[in-house]
């Protein structure tokens, strides 16, 4: 049985993971381009945060903000009719105006309040976003190309993100390193289908999607992350370049393994001058399964919080829900599945 999505307090952060069935590389520049846009209106719709992303030829990786539980249930009518008009057409948009006018004029408020809960129960959800993002985007693609049936694996992979710095711009830099690591670009301003790369070329929604990682950094007291690119993307290229830089990987044995494409150590000098090394340089450029099978990922405290909240999808043994992370120097961070093999590809 799948276990259910582990669930925040209160503004909560998601990585999420799908992949296309069978992992078919179906995903080409028309099909990513279609998936951002569809991203982006249902981002707004739902009233949700996409931190940051990355869409490859067979799968996407999300980070997604979900607000607290007062805010997703905080719709009223001009809200509501404002971002209807973000992801359906007029007609719609009218039809639903027209509804409300009605019930206004009957000065009937439970007709009215009903109405307003249809769309209520979808807002804010990251479930619900990604469900209907795959759905929306499996009906487009099928329309397309004449086919049918499911176009993805299986239900979305989750891991809860601690809210702070640390596990934040872990996080993020792991998405936005993925065309990187799959050697399909040696520069990520080369791919356009991931969150850096999109803040880079100057869209908006990107550019303060990164500033929400940063916007508690205490390396420049007082800046705006979320407004103002200039610092934002001055502290976040920083990170990113020695997060992405070549290092070579040995196995528990001491063998030395070939390592994965990245930025050369002139590269990261070249973007680095001024700066030290950053914490957890030597892994988060490689495949690291705690960030897609962790399940909940942050400091101790958090992530056994989590688990007191989910204690009945636990077997009765298990008497604590945080894990230390193996094979690196995570600094404090701690996980709720402890993994046993190939934590680091």
């Amino acid at each position: 049985m799948r276990q259910s999505r582990i669930r925040g307090e209160g503004l909560s952060y998601y990585h999420c993971l799908s992949r296309v069935v069978d992992r078919q590389f179906i995903l080409g520049d028309e099909e990513r381009e279609h998936f951002v846009v569809l991203m982006r209106k249902l981002e707004v719709f739902l009233g949700l945060r996409v931190v940051t992303y990355c869409i490859m030829s067979n799968h996407f990786h999300l980070l997604v903000e979900e607000p607290e539980e007062a805010e997703r249930t905080n719709l009223d009518r001009d809200t509501l009719l404002r971002r209807l008009g973000f992801l359906y057409d007029q007609v719609t948009v009218d039809t639903v105006r027209q509804e409300l006018d009605r019930a206004a004029e009957a000065g009937d408020v439970r007709w009215e309040e009903a109405i307003l809960d249809r769309y209520r129960t979808r807002m804010g959800d990251v479930s619900v976003f990604m469900k209907e993002l795959k759905q929306r985007f499996s009906q487009w693609y099928n329309r397309r190309k004449g086919r049918k049936g499911t176009l993805w694996e299986e239900r979305f992979k989750s891991v809860l993100v601690e809210g702070d710095e640390k596990a934040l711009m872990a996080i993020a830099a792991y998405i936005d390193l993925n065309p990187i690591r799959a050697g399909m670009v040696s520069k990520v301003e080369d791919y356009r289908w991931c969150g850096y790369a999109s803040a880079l070329g100057g869209n908006r929604w990107a550019r303060m999607g990164l500033g929400i990682v940063l916007r508690n950094s205490p390396q420049v007291s007082g800046e705006d992350f979320e407004k103002d690119w200039e610092v934002t993307g001055q502290v976040y290229r920083l990170w990113f370049y020695d997060q992405g830089e070549i290092r070579e990987i040995t196995d528990q044995g001491g063998a030395r393994e070939k390592a994965r494409k990245g930025f050369t150590r002139e590269e990261v000098e070249a973007e680095n001058k001024g700066g030290g090394k950053l914490p957890l340089a030597q892994v988060i450029r490689h495949r690291v399964r705690y960030f897609t099978d962790g399940v909940v990922l942050g400091s101790a405290g958090f992530v056994d919080r989590a688990f007191d909240r989910h204690r009945s999808q636990f077997g009765l043994k298990r008497k604590s829900g945080a894990r230390r992370m193996k094979e690196a120097d995570w600094e404090g961070l701690h996980v709720l599945r402890d993994l046993r093999r190939d934590v680091i590809g």
